[in-house]
């Protein structure tokens, strides 16, 4: 591999990651003194960042010229946030075991709240694809203690994958088998979707591992495992335009190409929850690490069109 001097935050395992990162970029601290950051989405339209701060149960607004407020209180321990293709926030809340859209005026829309007549577990991280599919993952850590949510046993036989239809509102299950489904991500032609295993933080005997699919339609096709950990276990996770995964780890950011190989690794003081790209040019990834919020430059964008600064 070639050699080329790195800040100590960036690790190179693959020459490939060179062209990702910069020997001149700092991994700064931008909000921190939280209890358990999640959640990030950069509003390119409005130059903030909106992020989770679960126990807290609030969601906070971060931009470059104010700093840290407060977006929301009373969150309902909010979780993983994405927009939908008219620019709307949509959540994740544990404490009311549901999806929920931010309306233009402020007012909120539950999306999903129960499958086959029975309550969900604890909706964590969601996406949405082009054509206004709301794709989100099931585990049932809201409702595991009172840390995140509201203790309460689970009425769901599986902790799923879902997908809510935009049309027909009609919510299916794509994925059952995973012990704990986490993050979740399309490639950038939504023909491939990454999500994380993340059980082994209650089961050890649980691999850290991505799973891939390919998407038919509205269903999956389990394509095996694309990637393993070899630090803690993923949470959330981005793609970049370039197709390479980035996913959050215990030691910080591990970089995946497209192929499964271990890129590099941006290196985090806190255990990594969540990422998003984003920033006035969309080459900021911000990152959620347990009590902070840190950002760095990195060469590609994410798929997401409001990752740029305008859309």
């Amino acid at each position: 591999m070639t050699e080329t001097l790195l800040p100590p935050h960036l690790l190179a395992l693959d020459d490939r990651f060179h062209a990702l990162v910069h020997p001149l970029s700092r991994l700064e601290t931008i909000a921190t003194g939280f209890t358990w950051t999640e959640g990030p989405v950069w509003f390119g339209d409005h130059e903030c960042l909106l992020f989770s701060d679960i126990p807290s149960q609030r969601v906070m607004r971060w931009n470059a010229r104010d700093g840290v407020s407060v977006y929301r209180e009373a969150s309902g321990f909010n979780n993983g946030n994405t927009r939908d293709r008219q620019g709307r926030l949509i959540g994740c809340r544990h404490g009311y075991r549901d999806v929920v859209r931010t309306e233009y005026d402020g007012s909120l829309t539950v999306l999903a709240d129960s499958y086959d007549g029975k309550r969900l577990n604890s909706p964590n991280d969601v996406v949405v694809t082009s054509d206004g599919a709301i794709w989100f993952t099931d585990p049932t850590y809201g409702i595991l203690s009172n840390f995140e949510g509201y203790q309460a046993k689970p009425e769901q036989v599986a902790h799923n994958v879902f997908r809510l239809d935009p049309v027909t509102g009609e919510l299916t299950v794509v994925a059952s088998d995973f012990t704990q489904p986490n993050g979740l991500a399309f490639s950038p032609d939504e023909k491939r979707l990454y999500v994380a295993e993340s059980g082994r933080s209650h089961d050890e005997t649980v691999a850290p591992i991505l799973r891939q699919f390919d998407v038919e339609g509205g269903t999956l096709k389990d394509r095996g495992v694309f990637a393993s950990l070899d630090c803690g276990f993923p949470d959330g996770l981005r793609v970049d335009t370039a197709g390479n995964v980035w996913t959050s780890a215990a030691d910080g950011v591990h970089c995946f190409a497209s192929d499964g190989a271990l890129l590099g690794k941006i290196l985090v003081p806190e255990t990594v929850a969540n990422l998003c790209f984003g920033g006035h040019d969309g080459h900021r990834l911000f990152i959620t690490a347990t009590t902070s919020v840190y950002c760095v430059f990195v060469n590609e964008q994410g798929t997401e069109p409001w990752t740029r600064a305008s859309i």
